[in-house]
């Protein structure tokens, strides 16, 4: 029973990423619910691999099925989301990209998400770094943008966040930091020493908890940034 533990998280991610979605594609996105849940499956991915370490019953069939949940949590959720947010009108945009056929651009996300699952599965990963973005934190930047818009009471804002041209480059730019080969660093610390891998997570996790609670949603593109920053810095030869 014990061995199955891992993958029942991974379910779980799973039955998130599936409930996400349903809300995300009705025409009043009760926002709060969606967000509530894409946390949820975020939270449980990483608990199927928590529990997996700690259990030591790490094993290949954990590893393909939650690649599959994450494709749809963290794949086609954000893919959604863009396509959400190129479907609204903005005065801002040229009405040659405006269309309803070009807001399929978006799913560029989701086909990229599982190339990175992909590789990910065949690379040898090191517990210090990720070797191009997680699916999941590209999961949180997009969805950061939709939280935004649907919070901010300022009209430059809202335009900014469904103008076409934005979304394209969130959407060129998150495709290719997922499959490159540039160093994030992991969150995980195998001790508490401090030392620079150390101290540049304990920066980047102090900065997100202080920004986080003084701009709220807003902070989070600006932690992303300060997260890759911190990652090429820790890792320059």
């Amino acid at each position: 029973m014990i061995k199955h533990i891992p993958n029942l998280f991974t379910l779980l991610n799973l039955l998130c990423g599936c409930i996400a979605t349903v809300l995300l594609l009705e025409n009043e996105i009760n926002i709060y619910l969606a967000t509530l849940i894409i946390f949820t499956g975020i939270v449980f991915d990483f608990l199927d691999g928590f529990f997996a370490r700690k259990l030591n019953i790490q094993s290949k069939l954990g590893l393909e099925l939650d690649s599959l949940a994450d494709l749809i949590t963290s794949g086609l959720v954000p893919g959604i989301i863009i396509f959400r947010l190129f479907k609204i009108p903005n005065d801002l945009t040229f009405s040659i990209i405006s269309n309803d056929w070009f807001a399929y651009f978006a799913f560029i996300i989701t086909i990229s998400s599982a190339y990175r699952l992909a590789k990910f599965n065949i690379q040898e990963n090191s517990k210090n770094f990720f070797i191009g973005l997680p699916v999941p934190a590209n999961t949180i930047l997009i969805l950061s943008l939709l939280l935004i818009f649907h919070t901010s009471n300022h009209q430059y804002v809202i335009d900014i966040i469904t103008n076409d041209f934005l979304l394209i480059a969130v959407v060129l730019v998150s495709s290719f930091l997922m499959n490159s080969n540039y160093k994030f660093i992991s969150l995980k610390f195998d001790d508490y020493n401090f030392n620079k891998l150390n101290n540049s997570r304990y920066f980047v996790i102090v900065i997100s908890f202080t920004l986080f609670f003084t701009m709220s949603y807003t902070s989070i593109p600006v932690i992303f940034l300060i997260y890759f920053l911190t990652s090429f810095l820790a890792f320059r030869n």
